[in-house]
């Protein structure tokens, strides 16, 4: 799969994400809630793309307790329910797939919701999803996370303003 499409992928599964945070966990499984939410806006959507999506959306949402309490962890003096909706979502969806698809490099996650930050982010949130994935990513038990390098400057952890 391309990068182009795994990108389109992960922009899914993240509105999907952040759709379910709405409706305050509401909906179905992640298969149910990406082919749906692709089908209701009439996007444009690879199967290799909606199927990776599925993939993320799962790991995001297999243990909701484990990786909102990784994000809690290393995001310092910021309770998750005071980040903003979309940084939290982008948080969610990278520490899933850090925490369930090894296979993914971790400097890729961490990359790829950099670029997520920013497109759908606030100009501050680019810095703090770096940063608070970057401790995520030291804190776990992959042989990839002493390579993590983002392209973004690693941040103090503080969430965008107006996030508080």
């Amino acid at each position: 799969m391309s990068l182009g499409s795994r990108r389109k992928a992960r922009g899914l599964a993240l509105q999907v994400l952040y759709a379910q945070d709405l409706a305050a966990g509401g909906g179905g499984g992640a298969d149910e809630a990406v082919a749906t939410y692709g089908e209701r806006f009439e996007l444009d959507i690879e199967p290799e793309a909606r199927e990776f999506a599925q993939v993320l959306t799962r790991a995001a949402s297999r243990d909701p307790a484990a990786v909102d309490a990784a994000i809690t962890a290393a995001s310092r003096n910021w309770r998750l329910e005071r980040m903003a909706r979309v940084d939290r979502n982008i948080l969610r969806l990278a520490v899933g797939e850090l925490q369930h698809v090894p296979e993914t490099p971790v400097k890729v996650v961490i990359n790829e919701a950099v670029e997520l930050a920013k497109r759908f982010g606030t100009a501050e949130s680019p810095a703090f999803v770096n940063g608070v994935l970057d401790r995520v990513a030291h804190g776990l038990d992959r042989p990839a996370a002493a390579e993590v390098s983002a392209a973004e400057p690693s941040s103090d952890g503080e969430p965008p303003d107006g996030a508080a």
